[in-house]
């Protein structure tokens, strides 16, 4: 059983919805990401999601492109990404780890490299912006060979017949980017997402995330009714924005925030499962 199987496997049992927290790794610089991890999974966090610095997020609005130059201020490459999940996984064995990120920089290792020193390392999973399934051919099954699930974006436009090839190709969880536009946009419409999950479960049975537009503890909760996962980004990137030389206060309000979105969701997982 991967570590992903184990952890939405213990969460249904409990009824619960896992909180997956990202941050770009090497922000705001490399030597505060393992503690960080740490932290969020004391804070509650089941799952990370931890970006890998790239100097064009196309996908990404202000707060994590800003977030991406800052890591890249200190040379943050993949080799690093990989380092700091080996150190993280010296005293922590069971949270799956997701690296996210752009095509480029695993082009350069040279998928191979990456796929065996991700598994080494201890990555679970890859969420590839920039890598449809029909791009992914023959790097979609490389990863699958080292243990790697390749997670897919899924948006409020994607069409059926994407939504059939992903839930074949996909693994780990179904990530539904619950507003069109960049991370960090707009507000969320709770119900347009619930229908829109409803929806998607017709054709796979992974669990499915929503991020974009979690900002807090309420939003959270809200989503955790409708969804397996609720992954948030932006919100903690701010706080990192705003305190970037203070590691302490990086680290105590990101916990903080992490751990009231883990109260309310968990409140709130009565009125979803019972």
């Amino acid at each position: 059983m991967s570590r992903f199987e184990d952890c939405f496997a213990q969460l249904k049992q409990q009824g619960r919805t896992a909180l997956i927290p990202y941050v770009t790794a090497g922000d705001p610089q490399p030597h505060v990401t393992v503690p960080l991890m740490h932290t969020m999974v004391e804070a509650g966090a089941d799952v990370i999601e931890l970006g890998v610095p790239f100097s064009d997020p196309m996908a990404d609005g202000p707060t994590i492109q800003l977030a991406c130059e800052r890591a890249l201020v200190h040379n943050t490459s993949l080799n690093d990404v990989l380092s700091m999940v080996s150190e993280f996984r010296k005293t922590n064995t069971k949270t799956p780890v997701v690296l996210m990120g752009y095509l480029n920089p695993i082009e350069v290792m040279g998928y191979e490299d990456f796929a065996k020193r991700a598994q080494a390392a201890g990555v679970d999973g890859v969420l590839t912006v920039d890598l449809p399934p029909e791009e992914g051919k023959e790097v979609l099954p490389l990863f699958k060979q080292h243990g790697l699930d390749s997670i897919f974006l899924l948006s409020p436009t994607t069409v059926d017949s994407r939504l059939k090839q992903v839930a074949q190709l996909g693994g780990g969880f179904l990530y539904y980017v619950s507003l069109k536009g960049v991370t960090g946009a707009a507000t969320l419409d709770v119900n347009a997402v619930a229908e829109r999950i409803r929806h998607i479960r017709q054709f796979s049975d992974l669990p499915l995330g929503v991020g974009f537009g979690i900002k807090d503890a309420e939003t959270a909760a809200q989503v955790a009714r409708v969804a397996d996962a609720v992954v948030v980004g932006s919100a903690l990137i701010k706080i990192i924005e705003v305190n970037v030389n203070d590691t302490q206060t990086i680290m105590t309000k990101i916990g903080a925030t992490l751990a009231d979105m883990r109260s309310a969701m968990d409140k709130n997982s009565s009125s979803r499962h019972g």
